[in-house]
């Protein structure tokens, strides 16, 4: 787990903790007072241009987490360098602001830790949480975070009551929250009869083991005097400091795999010594006691070693460590679940398929019985189908002398027909002939209504040339009564030409009457190609009559060409 991820887990509480309503947003006031903050425990240069372009109120609505990502990896974490600012400071911000809103203690004072050793412990609960948000911590964790601390007091931890507990605990994403685990611990379940000291003695013993620093004496190069300082141990390099607020650096041991630690004897007044020797300088060191020192000793010789393996440190090392072996456990007890869900479908499979063979046999013994009777059956069939084919066999040689004989009776009449047909084609042929006489007439007649049309057209005309040579006479007699004199030889003129028309007219009733004439000799015509047409049409009825034994023929006045009848009265009504 590096830095950024280590500071966004505690940035994560203080942002919840600012959302009061839950929805996930956060008002722009509160990010903007939280920004300044983070600038100044993280020591990092103050921004007031970007924070107000950031958080500017030109848009309405709160700031989900999502959008105060860009500015918090932007403009703070990416400028974040380790070493530079005090850790529990910071951690010390984001606590006081998500502890005044989640943290409840005993009102009553009767708390098993107190605020501050609540503090250390939700940072151990950081350190040690699964990595996806919400943060939990999953029971394997929290049951090597009590061990550590019993182990501090010398008390044995209850495994079985913490089994018990956490099966009764609701837990969300597979793990405890930091509220159910400071819960847990003040509850006094795990840690009954033991003194708060004790407890807080324990809890700082394992925050200073898992966060790696603590006060140690170191001897001067020049002046070779000892002075009391706060070391800080990381994977690389292992800083001293005045105090633990860690404002003021003395130095810092640069740590490579050339690198190793010593255990010196007592001497100069100073007890629990060792050394950490470099590729240049020797730098010698007192412990407390020598449990301190081994520990420390310990610890170094571990940084050194993870140094060489490119590794963190050593309780994230052993954290990932726990977090593969727990995966590893779920994968074998997957894997063993599964085996098992295998084995029992295989065994279920077994007992089907016992219980099909079962099945099978008894069907192949009602198959067996089936086959004897349905054998049996089929002999009988067999038996009755022999004589039913006997039957039918007689049967069809009766039925194929019969259908000989009328084979003979169908040709005869086949015959017959065939010589009708030649009749109906000839009688068709004859009829043929008539109609087109028939169309011929019809042609006539209309070239000759065509021909009478025209003279009454030319007669109209006359007589509309008359009738107003009539009215100019008219019009000239009462123009030339004075004039009568003057105007009779114009009358002779005019009396002339009406003589010549009327002449004309007698020419033309005299044509209008030949063609009368010829209009009835085309009616004449067609009358008798009307006769003609039903003599054949009765004659053709008379053939298409089909001729029975002992039919006599009669006279049927419909056939074939009934339906030129309607046609031949009705021309004959428009030639009348």
């Amino acid at each position: 787990m590096d830095l950024r991820a280590e500071l966004l887990k505690s940035i994560w509480y203080a942002f919840t903790a600012l959302d009061v309503e839950k929805s996930g947003k956060v008002s722009k006031s509160q990010l903007k007072v939280l920004s300044h903050n983070l600038y100044t425990v993280l020591c990092i240069p103050h921004d007031p241009v970007a924070l107000e372009e950031h958080f500017r109120d030109d848009d309405d609505g709160p700031v989900s987490s999502q959008g105060y990502m860009p500015y918090l990896n932007k403009y703070i974490l990416d400028k974040v360098e380790e070493g530079a600012f005090v850790k529990e400071n910071f951690d010390e911000l984001c606590w006081t602001l998500t502890a005044k809103k989640n943290y409840k203690p005993d009102r009553n004072g009767n708390s098993v830790v107190s605020h501050q050793d609540a503090f250390k412990l939700w940072c151990l609960f950081n350190f040690l949480s699964e990595d996806k948000y919400p943060l939990v911590m999953v029971p394997d964790e929290v049951e090597y975070l009590l061990k550590k601390i019993c182990t501090a007091m010398n008390v044995e931890l209850n495994s079985c009551e913490l089994d018990d507990y956490l099966s009764q605990e609701p837990q969300g994403q597979g793990g405890l929250t930091v509220w159910q685990f400071l819960d847990m611990v003040n509850s006094g379940r795990f840690l009954k009869g033991i003194e708060q000291e004790a407890i807080s003695m324990a809890v700082e013993e394992v925050y200073q083991e898992v966060i790696e620093d603590g006060y140690l004496w170191k001897k001067g190069q020049l002046r070779r005097n000892w002075s009391e300082r706060w070391f800080m141990l990381k994977p690389s390099v292992l800083s001293y400091y005045m105090s633990e607020e860690r404002k003021e650096k003395k130095g810092s041991i640069a740590l490579d795999k050339h690198c190793c630690v010593e255990v010196l004897p007592d001497r100069d007044g100073k007890r629990c010594m060792f050394c950490v020797k470099t590729s240049s300088r020797t730098y010698e060191m007192s412990a407390s006691d020598t449990r301190q020192r081994q520990e420390w000793t310990l610890a170094i010789q571990t940084a050194i070693r993870l140094q060489a393996e490119g590794k963190k440190s050593l309780h994230k090392d052993l954290k990932q460590k726990r977090r593969e072996q727990r995966e590893q456990r779920e994968q074998r007890k997957a894997a063993k679940e599964e085996e098992t869900q295998r084995l029992k479908q295989l065994q279920e499979e077994k007992e089907r398929k016992l219980q099909e063979l079962e099945l099978l046999k008894e069907a192949q013994r009602q198959a067996e019985i089936l086959l004897q009777e349905e054998e049996q059956r089929r002999r009988q069939q067999h038996e009755e189908m022999q004589r039913t084919l006997e039957i039918q066999l007689r049967e069809a040689e009766q039925a194929r002398a019969s259908m000989q004989a009328e084979m003979v009776l169908k040709e005869a009449e086949a015959e017959r027909q065939r010589k009708r047909i030649l009749e109906l084609e000839d009688m068709q042929e004859r009829l043929q002939e008539a109609l087109q006489q028939e169309v011929k007439a019809r042609q006539d007649e209309e070239a000759v209504r065509y021909a009478q049309a025209r003279l009454l057209a030319e007669e109209e005309e006359k007589l509309k040339q008359l009738m107003k040579l009539k009215d100019e006479q008219e019009e000239y007699i009462i123009k030339t009564q004075r004039e009568k004199q003057v105007l009779k030889q114009e009358m002779e003129n005019k009396n002339k030409c009406l003589e010549e028309a009327q002449k004309q007219l007698e020419e033309v009733r005299v044509n209008r009457q030949r063609v009368d004439q010829d209009v009835m000799a085309a009616q004449r015509k067609l009358r008798q190609a009307s006769t003609n047409v039903k003599h054949w049409n009765v004659q053709m009825n008379r053939l298409m009559h089909p001729i029975g034994p002992g039919d006599k023929r009669t006279n049927v006045s419909g056939g074939v060409f009934a339906g030129y009848q309607p046609l031949l009265s009705r021309r004959d009504s428009s030639l009348k």
